[in-house]
């Protein structure tokens, strides 16, 4: 018996903290939502769905931000190869292997802007 006495003191608790939650992402969400819908009452569905929309959102700028990020990152890496490479008077076989290899990485990526750096045209003169 006590335990159905319980059974909605508990529900109770748990639709307080869903529709807790609900409204801080109403609120966090707030300018987005008065952008799409200015004078309409907005649901819980619209909340969640409104959530899901920005959340990928954000995700696929975050993507975007890591790989122009990787690719900075690669580019900075192939320049200071190349630059520790044009300091050595004698260019060995192990030098042009590793300059062919960059190069090949570079032509397979299908990235442009590594034909317009230009350590791309340093080590393509190099081969």
């Amino acid at each position: 018996m006590y335990g159905n006495l319980r059974k909605p003191l508990v529900e109770k608790l748990r639709r307080e903290r869903i529709n807790s939650s609900i409204e801080q992402l109403k609120s966090l969400l707030g300018p987005e939502f008065l952008r799409q819908q200015p004078d309409s009452k907005l649901e819980k569905a619209d909340i969640l769905e409104m959530t899901v929309y920005v959340l990928r959102r954000l995700q696929q700028q975050h993507q975007a931000v890591d790989s122009a990020a990787v690719d900075q990152g690669y580019s900075r890496c192939v320049q200071e190869v190349d630059h520790f490479l044009s300091t050595e008077e004698v260019e060995t076989q192990s030098q042009r292997r590793l300059v062919n290899h960059f190069n090949k990485l570079q032509s397979s990526s299908g990235l442009d802007f590594f034909q317009k750096m230009e350590c791309g045209k340093t080590l393509e003169s190099r081969v």
